[in-house]
């Protein structure tokens, strides 16, 4: 050693231990459990395997196992497939430009092996016998000869167990579990001439045989979207389109059954998505989203696949000619479907263009009034609604704005109809009630006028009606004469076996069976006959998709989506007797003027507004 050496200060930039390195970039490629699943998935599918098992307990927490009957691996190359950038799909700069295999950076193995206890065995179909290779954070722990079928079988054991801080942030095993379908899903879609199999804790969740795609949609997502599909196929001397859509009555209000593809490869793309369902919607709600599987064949220097170490981002080398053929495409084919042509634009595009114009008119608000238009209701800036719309006792509230007593209903009788009917009248209701639009009811109060959503007004009686069910443990169940069997997608039925104690308590009888189906034999009073299906469906969806601005717990969360789906919709014609049950049961509610999501259930205009705008 020289002295110059020797006299040379410490230095502050140290090159980190291999062990530290990859436990970080196990935290960009491995978030989650799915994510281990989605990265041995794509080294399977790019071995050539032909049928691959999926096994997991404790939603990947506790074990993942992958199992493929694959090219397999010599002793050498399972050694070296845990080293950072160690890969066999490329070797040069060029090969980063040409990519044909799901994966290539050389990461996975090695961030996954960093964080968890694996035990990986493998057989070339030319060798006798395989090797068996175990790894606990990263540190070798055996080496030695297995028996065994040609192919691959990766066991992760413990995800995390060596980061604690990381194991912490994952979530609720239905969440966790919901995530690693969808990586299979993604990768079922991508192979249809692949069989797929996923056991949860032994349970099948799915037994997929290859087939055509549309085969392989219905068997992961019901028969039912069979029938319902719209094929889609474009070429053009750039790329190819194809794949599928869905009819527009198939679409659900919650997002989650969208898939994009390039080169089989899938891939988030928010302008795609946002184009696609512009395109339906001349056929649906702006509130629904229609199922699609659509595959663009690129050449493979016109996309970059490597944007993130996910890859689940990509770039093409022309975006606007994709979202142009994509918006051109999907638009023929539901016209075509349909029998129609291609739709013209209206002269307001949307609610938001005709708010917009409206305010134009009206930037103010209403005339005479400081209040402008899109003034929240209990906004500081709303002084006159803030006195009205805060907590409070709804029969005091009903003192103050009908100037009289006004029974809940718990305390109405069938012994007191006839005083109350009196009462009624005693107070300026003698008039009544009205609907404007099928959408609110108007109210006559004793200084002014009280506007109530229908909708919302009902979400609050129904939210807090069997959050009271919940807490009570005596929902009120209405008895199916013919009990209805629901077959569910994987990850809907693992929500319902989460949340299945909760809507027991609200009202709900439901019996889970075999596979991912149950029988509904009850249902809370509340619902109307006929409509046990979908409010359990959307209930479901609802609850996982959640993501409003007030913070809510599971027993809310779920409530709240069943209380959105039960409540009488806008739209709706209400009787007068209906209309006024709606008001007393909106009075008798601890916070009437507020749905559960703090979004004003009515609005009062002073009388004084109303006669300022006359003057």
């Amino acid at each position: 050693m020289s002295d110059q050496q020797v006299a040379a200060p410490d230095s502050l930039i140290k090159i980190l231990p291999a062990e530290l390195a990859n436990k970080i970039a196990a935290g960009e490629v491995v978030e989650r459990p799915a994510a281990v699943v989605k990265e041995l998935l794509d080294n399977a599918i790019d071995a050539g395997a032909s049928d691959i098992k999926v096994y997991i307990k404790n939603a990947g927490k506790q074990l993942l196992q992958i199992v493929d009957n694959g090219c397999g691996m010599s002793k050498e190359d399972i050694k070296l497939c845990f080293e950072r950038h160690a890969t066999s799909k490329i070797s040069s700069v060029n090969d980063l430009y040409n990519i044909h295999t799901l994966g290539f950076r050389g990461e996975a193995m090695a961030s996954i092996g960093s964080v968890a206890q694996i035990t990986l065995k493998s057989r070339r179909h030319e060798d006798e016998s395989g090797w068996e290779y175990e790894l606990w954070g990263g540190e070798e722990r055996s080496f030695v000869p297995a028996a065994m079928e040609p192919g691959t079988s990766v066991s992760v054991k413990n995800l995390f167990f060596n980061v604690p801080a990381r194991r912490a942030f994952l979530k609720s095993d239905s969440t966790e579990l919901r995530h690693i379908i969808i990586a299979l899903q993604q990768a079922a879609l991508a192979h249809p001439d692949i069989a797929f199999t996923l056991l949860d804790s032994d349970e099948v969740v799915y037994k997929l045989s290859p087939g055509s795609l549309a085969d392989r949609i219905a068997g992961i997502f019901g028969k039912s979207y069979k029938a319902s599909l719209i094929p889609v196929q474009e070429e053009t001397s750039m790329l190819s389109v194809y794949g599928y859509i869905i009819d527009p009555k198939m679409a659900k209000k919650t997002r989650g059954e969208q898939f994009l593809f390039v080169n089989s490869r899938p891939f988030m793309h928010r302008h795609l998505n946002y184009i696609i369902h512009s395109a339906y919607k001349d056929w649906t709600s702006k509130d629904h989203y229609p199922f699609y599987a659509l595959f663009f064949e690129v050449d493979p220097g016109k996309v970059d696949v490597n944007v993130h170490p996910t890859k689940l981002e990509v770039k093409f080398d022309d975006e606007r000619a994709i979202s142009t053929l994509t918006r051109s495409i999907v638009k023929r084919a539901l016209n075509e479907r349909f029998n129609v042509p291609a739709l013209g634009g209206n002269e307001f595009e949307s609610d938001e263009d005709t708010e917009s114009i409206f305010k134009k008119h009206f930037s103010g608000g209403f005339p005479g009034s400081k209040v402008p238009f899109d003034t929240p209701l209990h906004s500081k800036e709303n002084d006159r609604n803030a006195g009205f719309f805060k907590k409070n006792d709804g029969s005091d509230l009903a003192k103050r704005l009908y100037g009289g007593g006004l029974q809940s209903e718990t305390q109405r009788s069938e012994d007191h109809k006839q005083e109350q009917q009196s009462e009624y009248e005693s107070h300026d209701r003698k008039s009544g009630f009205w609907q404007l639009h099928n959408q609110y009811i108007v109210s006559q109060t004793h200084s002014g006028m009280l506007i109530v959503d229908q909708y919302a007004a009902h979400k609050r009686i129904i939210f807090e009606k069997a959050l009271s069910s919940t807490e009570s443990g005596l929902p009120s169940t209405q008895q199916l004469l013919f009990p209805q069997t629901i077959d569910f997608s994987a990850s809907d039925f693992a929500i319902l076996k989460e949340v299945l104690p909760i809507l027991r308590k609200i009202g709900f009888n439901i019996q889970l069976i075999s596979g991912n189906s149950a029988i509904i034999s009850g249902v809370p009073a509340d619902l109307a006959h006929g409509d046990e299906r979908p409010i359990v469906e959307s209930v479901l969806h609802q609850y996982q998709s959640y993501s409003g601005p007030v913070k809510l717990d599971s027993r809310e969360k779920l409530i709240m989506a069943y209380a959105s789906k039960a409540a009488i919709p806008r739209g709706r014609r209400l009787s007068q007797i209906e209309m006024e049950a709606l008001i007393d049961q909106l009075f008798s509610c601890e916070n009437p003027f507020f749905d559960p999501l703090e979004r004003p259930t009515a609005y009062f205009m002073p009388l004084e507004d109303i006669k300022r705008y006359f003057r």
